[in-house]
């Protein structure tokens, strides 16, 4: 340790780095930038020297809104340029989606000024898509909705259109389901709409013989029209959870392990389990040889998860092929397909 005369207070510290008192007691705390001693009769901080280029590089990345655990991967990274690199791409992608949300929200507001507010909120937005590919994003998404009564905006389908894009999202909180769906053809502003799970089930049956499907999609008014047949409901109430937000908190680089997704059921459905708070837990290990084992809890490659929540996004992904991508036990497991993404909460034994 450097001697008394070496080491900084915590506002010599503060000075140099640009961070706040405050904010340094904060990421101490955290175990994000703990100082090289704390006395132990008056509990003073002090700081080396040497810890002011991390505290700097703290303090852009709190500017810049980087969330705690990226911070965190950042500086346990410093030796990894390639990585810390691929860090920062990743927040700024995160940050543009944001300003994507944020501009379409603008404009709305823009147009509730010029306009009237009903007549806004109103507006109808209507689309085509194949049957197929509506088919397969629902089969995706639907085992991960919720049916909690104290949370009913999760009992449904998010149905979002946003930059032309439409994509199904449903969680419950443990875990999530993304899928997306081909267009052809749009008219109307972007939206954003709960679907309720009995209208979702009642349009299934609808998609088997294969007619275009054609979706109208309000604040006020959810309608489908697929050969010959209607159907329409009521959007949930409530705001529907910024998925984003959530898949931002994941990390940047993850371990990724490309998988078969039929074996790797298999492999889970006969794998140890343990119980925890009586649902049935495994833990998932990258082995030696790259490839994804069950039931090692040694390995630095490791999360456990619920095994009947992995099942069931397992089986809504299809067979085939699947990335998988772990960071860490405390970081959610996701499965990555063709048109779909999946999140499993991890679970901590």
């Amino acid at each position: 340790m450097e001697s008394d005369d070496e080491l900084r207070t915590i506002g010599e510290m503060a000075r140099a780095s640009g961070l706040t008192i405050s904010a340094l007691r904060f990421y101490d705390g955290a175990g994000v930038l703990s100082p090289a001693f704390v006395d132990p009769h008056n509990g003073y901080r002090r700081y080396a020297a040497g810890q002011v280029p991390a505290a700097r590089l703290v303090a852009g990345l709190r500017r810049v809104g980087m969330p705690l655990p990226q911070i965190t991967a950042m500086l346990d990274r410093r030796d990894d340029r390639p990585g810390m690199h691929a860090l920062l791409d990743a927040h700024l992608r995160r940050l543009e989606d944001g300003l994507t949300d944020a501009r379409r929200e603008l404009s709305r507001i823009h147009r509730m000024i010029d306009g009237d507010l009903d007549l806004v909120e109103d507006l109808m937005t209507d689309l085509t898509v194949p049957a197929g590919g509506l088919r397969a994003a629902l089969a995706a998404v639907r085992y991960a909705a919720g049916n909690d009564p104290e949370l009913p905006t999760l009992g449904g389908v998010f149905v979002e259109l946003l930059d032309g894009a439409l994509r199904l999202v449903t969680t419950d909180r443990y875990r999530m389901a993304i899928a997306d769906v081909p267009l052809t053809d749009l008219t109307g502003p972007d939206v954003g709409v709960v679907a309720p799970l009995p209208l979702v089930d009642a349009l299934v049956p609808l998609l088997a013989a294969g007619d275009p499907v054609r979706m109208s999609l309000s604040a006020s008014e959810i309608r489908f029209a697929v050969g010959g047949h209607g159907l329409s409901g009521l959007p949930l109430p409530g705001e529907f959870p910024d998925y984003r937000r959530a898949l931002a908190a994941r990390a940047g680089e993850p371990l990724r392990v490309s998988v078969d997704a039929a074996a790797l059921r298999r492999d889970v459905a006969a794998a140890p389990t343990v119980l925890h708070e009586n649902a049935p837990v495994l833990v998932l290990t990258v082995g030696a040889d790259g490839a994804i084992e069950a039931g090692s809890p040694d390995r630095p490659h490791r999360i456990a998860v619920n095994r009947e929540f992995l099942l069931a996004a397992l089986d809504a992904g299809g067979p085939g092929q699947l990335v998988l991508e772990l960071d860490g036990p405390i970081m959610p497991l996701a499965l990555r397909g063709p048109d779909s993404f999946a999140v499993v909460m991890p679970v901590r034994l």
